[in-house]
């Protein structure tokens, strides 16, 4: 892997981690900010399954769970070009300040489907930021 086989997305999110990182691993919170049906196993090789409110399914499995600094899942749509559990989303909350300095790496995406799912997790983590406020 090469360090431009990775689209990244970060943002400072105003909470500490150990309140951003249950938006990652608790199903209620998780649809708060993405999707709208979710059922999370936050252990490794657990189940990651989001419906989204346009009724895009995403599945995977948990790869890494180090609350509340590391989360690692596996990624897949239907609609993506690349197979089942090929794509791994990588998720690091580090201390900044008062708040927390996220940092999202998708990994393996097929350069067709970089641009959409850059601006979904933007939008996606955007809203993550607001409810992880209060």
């Amino acid at each position: 892997m090469t360090e431009v086989d990775f689209l990244e997305v970060t943002l400072r999110v105003p909470a500490r981690a150990d309140t951003v990182f249950p938006y990652f691993t608790e199903p209620d919170r998780h649809t708060q900010w993405m999707g709208s049906r979710a059922v999370l196993d936050p252990v490794p090789g657990g189940i990651y399954r989001v419906q989204m409110h346009d009724g895009v399914k995403a599945m995977g499995e948990f790869v890494d769970v180090d609350p509340p600094h590391r989360i690692a899942f596996t990624w897949w749509t239907k609609e993506s070009a690349a197979a089942p559990g090929h794509t791994r989303v990588v998720v690091t909350l580090d201390p900044a300040g008062d708040g927390t300095q996220l940092a999202l790496r998708h990994y393996d995406v097929p350069g067709e489907e970089r641009a959409q799912l850059r601006e979904m997790w933007q939008e996606a983590l955007r809203r993550l930021a607001v409810h992880a406020r209060g």
